[in-house]
């Protein structure tokens, strides 16, 4: 989803910036522009004093204004952190029984976690990423799969098996995956 709204708001943005440079180098070399077009000569201004006092007399104008920017701030201050965001998990924590825990690297997890799922029949590659939080991981994982193998099958062993595995080790109540499954290209084989 972030990625869905980044480019959105950098399309907007962009657009915004393109039509309102379009319109202050039109109205700043002279060319004809529409009688709605807020600028029509090289010494225009944005506002005009008239534009500016046009509305200060209504007792609305003001909070509307405030509240408008403040709702511009907090989006942008929500689109910021999210950016700064960790996109992977970099620590989980286990229970170590003595109340203290223990901090588990998210890498190794993960490296783990796609070396046993790239040991199941039928397997090529694996791709895991964890995200969430520290207490509930949860994992991405991308599998390459052979041409022989059955997908129903793979997912049954990844589940019961891997999974399981890295759900034990962590000592985790559950560890949800969004799995994804893909075929390898290969060439088609000749009969004779």
């Amino acid at each position: 989803m972030l990625r869905t709204v980044n480019r959105v708001l950098i399309g907007l943005a962009g657009l915004a910036l393109v039509a309102a440079g379009g319109v202050a180098l039109a109205a700043g070399s002279g060319l004809a522009v529409p009688s709605w077009w807020p600028w029509h000569g090289r010494h225009d201004v944005l506002l005009s004093h008239a534009r500016r006092e046009r509305w200060h007399q209504h007792g609305w104008w003001w909070p509307v204004v405030i509240a408008a920017l403040a709702v511009l701030v907090l989006l942008a201050l929500w689109w910021l952190l999210a950016q700064l965001r960790r996109a992977r998990l970099a620590e989980i924590l286990v229970d170590s029984g003595d109340g203290a825990g223990a901090l588990l690297r998210g890498r190794a997890l993960e490296a783990v976690l796609a070396g046993e799922a790239e040991s199941l029949p039928g397997v090529a590659r694996a791709h895991v990423t964890l995200h969430g939080r520290r207490t509930t991981p949860e994992a991405r994982i991308a599998l390459a799969l052979e041409p022989h193998a059955a997908p129903a099958e793979t997912l049954t062993l990844l589940v019961s098996q891997a999974l399981a595995h890295a759900r034990d080790s962590a000592g985790l109540a559950e560890l949800p995956a969004d799995v994804r499954l893909r075929g390898v290209k290969h060439r088609a084989r000749r009969v004779n």
